[in-house]
């Protein structure tokens, strides 16, 4: 065996370095390079090609029982997990502090608990009778959950393999569990991995559903070694504003189902509360046109979701420079917009400041949002209202070509549910939506020549 080194690990992002430094050339962070116990390294004439056992294949069309999903109760949360829980399956939750993740899981470990199915709830980060106050105020403290408050896996695991494997396992939170097998203290690298490796494992060979929330860095990723989120099976994110009454559950990962499924939950004094129509919560306060107001049918998924995208223009009257706000979308994605509305249509924005916003601080990543905030940026430029019963959706190139996106008809048919009348979007549409007038759109100037034929 060669001589092993020392190595030093990131605890922000993972990273490992051979001599110790006051920032991390990664990541950027400072102090968070920590000594660990040096792997022990084989030479090049370790062999691993014998003295092992033989691994058993078996082929795709095995005879066998598939697992059954098992629904949790809350049907935002069983959509944005694909149809509800597979038991066997690692969950991992993140999101901000106070955002609302325990108080989401200890509603679903009541559901579950009062549909006759064990549920195990274990905390972390507080007492027993933290959680035992707060099921109170949700109106949950008859709910049978089995409550435990300790962060020790040695302790945790051997508690569970003398019982019946349960139904749902939830850890709060994995940074505060500890093995004494790893040196370090909880939260560090080593001890995340090693202690989801060893909850991870119990659960694939006892079929339990485990979830573990997860701790996140101030840009919002999940905080810990990225192995983590490789290891499990289902990778959800939290995301909302704390200001804000609405919180939207989204799976990054799943390998049981599709990603970009989205659950929407509004917080309310006895908890989480579900939200069926999340298009009606984001559009809610335009009874009255203004000028840079425009409606897009985004598509989460398999769940169309209209947001309300708003501009507005302020013109300078000095030389100062001119400011780009941006709240909900991409701020290279509106530069770039911004450019091509100069370029190809000939408005001028470069002495004006811009500020966009999606309402109720809903955030796009569809590509076809850009028709629908070229629409309001032109609209605050001209001092124009919309029509109020339009929906706007199509991709923007940078030839001004408004191209074709996916799942048109769906868009419109939930525009159509919520009283819209026309649309405008790329190209023709081949099937039709009842109720609705489809209005077709190939260059950007053709959007410019509509509002200002209007105004």
């Amino acid at each position: 065996m060669s001589k092993s080194k020392r190595r030093y690990v990131c605890q922000a992002c993972g990273s490992v370095a051979h001599r110790w430094q006051g920032q991390c050339p990664d990541c950027g962070e400072w102090n968070t390079l920590a000594e660990e116990a040096p792997a022990t390294v084989f030479s090049q004439k370790h062999d691993l090609s014998s003295g092992g056992r033989a691994v058993e294949f078996v082929p795709l069309d095995a005879p066998g029982q598939m697992p059954q999903r098992q629904g949790t109760g809350l049907a935002e949360l069983d959509r944005a997990l694909g149809g509800g829980l597979v038991p066997g399956s690692a969950i991992l939750m993140g999101g901000d502090p106070g955002i609302g993740k325990s108080t989401l899981l200890l509603q679903a470990a009541a559901k579950i608990a009062r549909q006759g199915r064990q549920a195990i709830y274990v905390s972390g980060e507080e007492a027993a009778g933290q959680v035992r106050l707060r099921a109170a105020r949700l109106g949950l403290a008859d709910a049978p959950i089995r409550l435990a408050a300790a962060t020790s896996v040695r302790d945790i695991l051997t508690t569970l393999n003398g019982m019946d494997a349960p139904a749902l396992l939830v850890i709060d939170s994995i940074q505060t569990m500890h093995s004494d097998q790893i040196e370090g203290a909880p939260g560090t690298v080593s001890q995340v991995r090693g202690c989801a490796f060893e909850l991870i494992r119990y659960a694939k060979e006892n079929g339990t559903a485990l979830v573990l929330v997860g701790h996140v860095t101030k840009d919002g990723s999940i905080a810990g070694p990225r192995v983590l989120e490789h290891m499990v099976d289902v990778v959800m994110s939290f995301e909302g504003e704390r200001s804000h009454q609405y919180r939207i559950l989204r799976a990054l990962k799943n390998r049981f189902g599709a990603v970009d499924e989205i659950g929407v939950f509004a917080m309310a004094g006895d908890g989480l509360e579900e939200v069926a129509n999340p298009s009606m919560l984001f559009l809610s306060g335009r009874e009255h046109p203004v000028a840079g107001s425009a409606v897009f049918p985004a598509l989460e998924g398999t769940r169309p979701v209209l947001v309300e995208v708003q501009a507005l223009i302020v013109r300078l009257q000095s030389g100062a420079t001119p400011r780009r706000a941006v709240v909900g979308w991409d701020s290279g994605r509106l530069a770039m917009l911004l450019a091509v509305l100069e370029s190809r249509c000939g408005l001028n924005y470069s002495s004006a400041e811009v500020y966009l916003n999606v309402a109720g601080g809903y955030r796009l990543t569809d590509p076809a949002a850009d028709l629908a905030v070229a629409a309001a940026l032109v609209s605050a430029l001209a001092d124009r209202p919309l029509s109020a019963q339009a929906a706007w959706f199509g991709e923007i190139s940078l030839a001004g070509e408004i191209r074709p996106v996916s799942h048109s008809s769906l868009r419109l048919r939930e525009a159509a549910k919520l009283g819209f009348n026309t649309g405008y979007g790329p190209a023709e549409l081949k099937d039709s939506v009842r109720g609705m007038k489809y209005e077709a759109l190939k260059m950007l100037p053709d959007l410019v020549d509509r509002i200002v034929a209007k105004a």
